[in-house]
């Protein structure tokens, strides 16, 4: 078969199309015929060595995947050849990736694809909306009629949570970077989009929200907590999905006076119980049309290392114009 294989980390180029050997299924495993895998961030960063990781040899980046079913190992029941899947949580802590023709995973990472869904769709949605729906959820503890600060509303990850956020029955405010960015929030349900090069985020904030915000998502690599701080409302949480190696000052007298809460966390290490809970809601709301999702740029298989160069452009040097996923057509 045919995969985008890894044998040492660096640029993108090291990204190669190999024919290697089919996996076969283990035990409590199934092997995917694969038809879609996106691109996410960290998948930059484990390639390019960012992060250090011991990984198989070759090995495939992507963590997300959705084709079909070829094959079941020992004790697997969920699920029959043919049955149209996803799956996310791939490609890291020692799993192999997803960017190959077939892959072999861990069947308590894999879920049912809707029939009206696409692998496209469901395939860009994987991680990041596992990633939205822990964030909200079960860290912030979204609750009806709150408001909720998502910072870039038009990306991979905050595309999801305005859409959330909204299905729960939050106001929805927004930023973004551009006109096209903010009337592609808007598309996805923001109440108020603020684009950052025309406004001050904190004026307009509170000006949308003089009480402050119950929930602001955090997407910077550089937080800042000042500002934040200054925009939440009263028990106001914050939730943390990026800045690794930021160090920024934080105000603890403030914070703790208005008896806020901050959130970090990272969706690979949530159980599989967890992850199952926030797919299983995906599939519904992807079902009924109520989330959406959010693809930038599609490449073909052989061209991973373009779709990896794209994202790292975007995501480490902020060039581009990458709006939401990438896709990879297997």
């Amino acid at each position: 078969m045919k995969a985008a294989c890894v044998r040492r980390t660096g640029a993108p180029d090291v990204i190669q199309i190999e024919d290697v050997p089919s996996p076969q299924a283990g035990p409590g495993q199934i092997v995917i015929d694969v038809e879609a895998a996106s691109v996410n961030p960290i998948d930059t960063y484990v390639r390019s060595g960012v992060i250090a990781a011991e990984l198989p040899d070759p090995y495939f980046p992507g963590c997300d995947a959705a084709g079909t079913v070829a094959a079941l190992g020992d004790g697997v029941k969920d699920f029959k050849v043919g049955d149209r899947v996803w799956c996310t949580n791939q490609g890291l802590v020692g799993r192999q990736g997803t960017f190959a023709q077939q892959i072999a995973v861990d069947a308590q990472w894999c879920y049912p694809t809707p029939d009206s869904v696409t692998s496209d769709e469901i395939a860009s949605v994987a991680l990041v909306g596992i990633t939205a729906h822990v964030g909200l959820f079960r860290e912030a503890h979204l609750e009806p009629g709150e408001t909720v600060l998502v910072i870039g509303g038009s990306g991979g990850v905050g595309s999801m949570v305005v859409q959330m956020a909204k299905i729960a029955g939050a106001t929805v405010i927004t930023t973004a970077g551009s006109d096209e960015k903010a009337q592609r929030a808007a598309d996805y349900g923001a109440d108020v989009v603020i684009n950052y090069q025309k406004q001050s985020i904190t004026e307009a904030v509170m000006q949308a929200a003089p009480a402050g915000v119950n929930v602001m998502w955090e997407t910077r690599r550089e937080p800042d907590f000042d500002a934040a701080v200054g925009m939440l409302a009263e028990r106001g949480r914050m939730v943390l999905m990026a800045g690794r190696d930021a160090r920024p000052e934080f105000p603890v007298g403030p914070f703790y006076v208005k008896e806020c809460s901050l959130h970090g966390f990272v969706m690979f290490k949530g159980t599989p119980l967890e992850l199952r809970k926030a797919a299983d809601q995906i599939n519904q709301w992807m079902d009924d049309g109520r989330l959406k999702a959010n693809i930038g740029a599609t490449f073909p298989l052989q061209q991973a290392a373009e779709a990896h160069r794209l994202q790292e452009e975007a995501t480490l040097h902020g060039k581009g114009n990458l709006t939401g996923k990438i896709v990879v057509k297997v």
